[in-house]
């Protein structure tokens, strides 16, 4: 199964090229210095159809089966954009309300969505969830909530929703 690629984005600087494979469930990030030698310079898995326990399997060159462990995430809104030449991308899994209601699992709206932060090497490359940051926005006070969109303000150094 190829995947579906929501987010393409080129860093500011021109080094990094990044992809958000919204079915697998992984961004990537390519070192494109030289355009004709990209090279996969980090990658991280936060949901997707690929995950340990699910339908799909991944099946390498020499014919094994593969899936991957990754953090109880459903799905990955496909309008956001990685922060380029930051050292943080946001993310969360919600999409539009009305959306998630026709395409996401009972449990996003059930239960709310959630954000995770991506940590962002942009000088020798490579993506990590940093795991001392996580909101669950399925504990608001008025009920679950299911943000689509976040901007990172640069005074405050911190994601307006």
């Amino acid at each position: 199964m190829p995947g579906l690629i929501t987010d393409f984005v080129i860093s500011l600087d021109d080094r990094y090229h990044y992809l958000v494979h919204w079915l697998h469930g992984d961004i990537r990030q390519y070192n494109i210095e030289d355009p004709a030698k990209p090279f996969l310079a980090g990658q991280v898995w936060v949901g997707g159809l690929l995950q340990k326990g699910g339908d799909v399997v991944y099946v390498t060159d020499d014919s094994q089966e593969e899936q991957y462990n990754v953090p109880q995430v459903k799905r990955w809104t496909a309008d956001d954009s990685v922060e380029l030449g930051w050292q943080e991308d946001i993310r969360d899994n919600s999409l539009l309300s009305r959306w998630n209601e026709r395409f996401s699992s009972d449990d996003l709206v059930k239960k709310g969505s959630h954000m995770l932060q991506i940590d962002v090497d942009t000088q020798e490359g490579g993506l990590a969830i940093n795991t001392s940051f996580f909101v669950d926005f399925g504990t608001e006070p008025d009920g679950p909530a299911s943000p689509m969109r976040m901007r990172w303000d640069i005074q405050a150094r911190g994601p307006h929703l």
